[in-house]
């Protein structure tokens, strides 16, 4: 039942993949880029993606994205803020973000 409850917190902290094409270049530099949750913390999410994708991971570097102030139908409105970690892997090791889990 325990396991149950850390599966169900990972899925939590990793949110999407971010598939860009500055994401594509770093994943030739055994790196993958994922939107996560706001509050997660670097071990958080390195324990996250360690047991989703059964992977070792060697670095976690995050960043927030603030969101852009847009304007629709003449009024201006704020884009959430995202947050992104770029989760280096061990060489040798990959995730194919475009599978799925």
């Amino acid at each position: 039942m325990a396991k149950d409850a850390i599966d169900t917190r990972h899925y939590d902290v990793i949110v999407a993949p971010h598939i860009t094409e500055k994401a594509t270049l770093l994943s030739e530099h055994n790196a993958v880029v994922f939107k996560v949750a706001d509050k997660a913390t670097k071990p958080e999410i390195k324990a996250a993606v360690e047991a989703l994708f059964n992977v070792k991971v060697t670095a976690v570097n995050t960043l927030t994205q603030k969101g852009k102030t847009k304007r629709w139908k003449g009024k201006p409105y704020k884009r959430s803020d995202v947050k992104k970690a770029v989760v280096t892997l061990a060489p040798g090791q990959s995730i194919d973000v475009t599978s799925g889990i």
